[in-house]
């Protein structure tokens, strides 16, 4: 069966390392792997990495559904010094809206929760002073926790991008799920070796 493209959010500044174990392990396990960004022009991370993206915002569908199985937002700069990134907070709102996953990570969820996305949803962050500055209404809704999914939306701060890749990949089904899910996790965030030999049984 053929699946949609996952769609990765590229800007200005967007954080290299939150994404990485995600985006690797869905491209493993078969899954399109397509960059979106304000426009086709390319875009420079924080490690500065050049990235030609593969389409501009605008040419994401998102009226009748996206043609997506999930939308991921890294962190950036820009989320905290410019409204220049507030489109993808919509088109989040769009994705949630038609039930495809958002995932969320660092700066972005400060994106979403200027854009109201968290104010009824259970979510996480770097830290909920952090979300308390955007001035949203879903204080009572943070968790002290690594990673948080609710229903479609996924959750993390900027220290847990295997938790982030780990929900992703619960909520996805199809690459890792229960005993493997969890032994891959203990690989690669606790460094298990035991985790390695269930991995790979």
């Amino acid at each position: 069966m053929s699946r949609k493209p996952v769609h990765l959010a590229v800007y200005d500044t967007f954080a290299d390392w939150e994404t990485g174990h995600a985006t690797a392990w869905l491209a493993r396990f078969g899954h399109e792997i397509r960059t979106v960004a304000p426009t086709t022009a390319p875009v420079t991370s924080l490690g500065g990495l050049r990235v030609q993206p593969d389409l501009a915002l605008g040419e994401l569908r998102t009226e009748g559904g996206p043609d997506s199985s999930l939308l991921i937002l890294p962190g950036a700069d820009l989320w905290d010094t410019s409204d220049d990134l507030a489109p993808f907070a919509r088109t989040a709102r769009a994705f949630l809206a038609a039930g495809v996953p958002v995932g969320a990570i660092c700066g972005a969820t400060a994106g979403l929760a200027r854009e109201g996305l968290l104010d009824d949803r259970a979510h996480t962050s770097g830290a909920a002073t952090y979300l308390a500055a955007t001035g949203y209404q879903g204080a009572e809704r943070y968790v002290e926790t690594d990673a948080v999914t609710d229903g479609d939306l996924i959750t993390a701060g900027p220290t847990e991008p295997v938790a982030f890749a780990r929900e992703i990949f619960g909520r996805l089904g199809d690459v890792f799920e229960g005993e493997k899910l969890d032994a891959w996790y203990r690989l690669f965030h606790d460094s298990d070796p035991a985790a390695y030999e269930t991995l790979n049984s």
